[in-house]
């Protein structure tokens, strides 16, 4: 369920990344491309994701056949996901330093592969750490999943730990939670230490 969509995010999310940094100056239509992401990004993001996933039932049927289980909540997962990773990577391509774009301009390098090879190359470090809190806030979204019978670490904590009351259940999910996301952290960070030294 994480994987598939973490997966996912990043193929929309990077390119979204890409879009709103290449239209983000500008006028005319890469203005109004702005502008439209710019509306359509931040309305997602202020959803919380509970409600954004019970608003995309229907279109979660449609579009997969089912609303319920893994398959079902991929969807919404993706959807809450690729637009928050994708004002992740929108700023972490902004931190790239405008001098080391213009120069590679100047000796008339195309615009693609100045996005490929300077900005994505340049922010690399930004962006696996950008990654690694899309990462976290995913598996944070997961645990509400379970609502629509996709199982997961807060299913186990809600039906056995509150449900059934059984507290030690609950306590043992989240140790586990913490763990995993401290781990997943520590992994993030130094991947960015080791791509900031390539």
């Amino acid at each position: 369920m994480v994987t598939i969509s973490l997966v996912f995010s990043i193929i929309i999310g990077l390119p979204l990344g890409v879009l709103l940094v290449i239209t983000r100056t500008g006028t005319g239509n890469k203005r109004w491309t702005y502008r439209v992401l710019n509306i359509v990004i931040n309305t997602i993001r202020s959803i919380p994701f509970i409600i954004l996933l019970f608003a995309l039932l229907p279109f979660t049927r449609v579009l997969v056949g089912t609303s319920m289980g893994v398959r079902g909540v991929i969807v919404p997962l993706v959807i809450f996901t690729a637009p928050y990773l994708a004002r992740l990577m929108e700023s972490a391509l902004l931190e790239v330093d405008r001098g080391v774009i213009e120069a590679y301009q100047a000796m008339g390098i195309k615009p693609i592969q100045i996005v490929w090879h300077v900005m994505i190359r340049e922010a690399k470090p930004s962006i696996i750490l950008g990654v690694t809190i899309a990462l976290i806030g995913l598996i944070g979204a997961t645990a509400m999943a379970g609502l629509v019978g996709a199982g997961g670490l807060g299913d186990v904590a809600y039906r056995f730990g509150h449900v059934r009351y059984q507290p030690e259940v609950m306590y043992v999910t989240i140790v586990i939670l913490v763990i995993l996301i401290q781990l997943i952290q520590s992994l993030g960070n130094t991947m960015s230490a080791k791509a900031k030294k390539d």
